[in-house]
């Protein structure tokens, strides 16, 4: 038996109500990938040029951070977008927001730090430019590099370099 596909007709006039809101519904998907991208790094440059202007802010342009658009990790979990800045070093800054219903959007900026012994990388939060600058005062004796201890949590937050880090080498 062969099924025939016959096309749906609407049960609404075009210029209808219904039809206008139907058309914005199908415009509201959501921003593009490219979008995302330089939504990323816009939001990453103003917190840094608003919450770190004596240090972040005096190094780094809107065009050094790289943005990259939300994905959905295997596990089903949602990850905002997001944007990274290399310090060069081996070091690199992430930032994203975290979102909820409860806080709302909240600024999320990260120093990612490789481990003097090698094999891996830290990741600190830094909620303030004070906390940036007491890490890198205990970093500076080891230009850069987080000292390794055998705690068995110590480089292996990070166990490779983002792609764009190593893209830019």
């Amino acid at each position: 038996m062969t099924e025939t596909l016959t096309h749906l007709t609407r049960p609404y006039a075009p210029d209808s109500p219904l039809a206008y809101l139907l058309d914005l519904a199908a415009d509201a998907d959501g921003p593009s990938e490219d979008e995302q991208r330089d939504d990323a790094q816009t939001t990453a440059a103003h917190h840094i040029y608003q919450d770190y202007p004596h240090t972040l802010a005096h190094v780094l342009e809107v065009t050094d951070w790289q943005g990259y658009p939300a994905w959905e990790g295997a596990d089903g979990r949602r990850f905002e977008p997001s944007a990274m800045a290399w310090l060069d070093g081996g070091l690199w800054l992430h930032h994203t927001l975290h979102i909820s219903e409860t806080d709302g959007a909240r600024d999320v900026l990260t120093l990612i730090v490789p481990c003097t012994c090698g094999r891996g990388y830290i990741d600190v939060l830094l909620d303030t430019e004070d906390d940036l600058i007491e890490l890198l005062s205990e970093l500076r004796p080891t230009h850069g590099r987080s000292p390794h201890t055998d705690t068995p949590v110590d480089c292996h937050s990070v166990r490779t370099a983002p792609t764009f880090m190593r893209l830019a080498r």
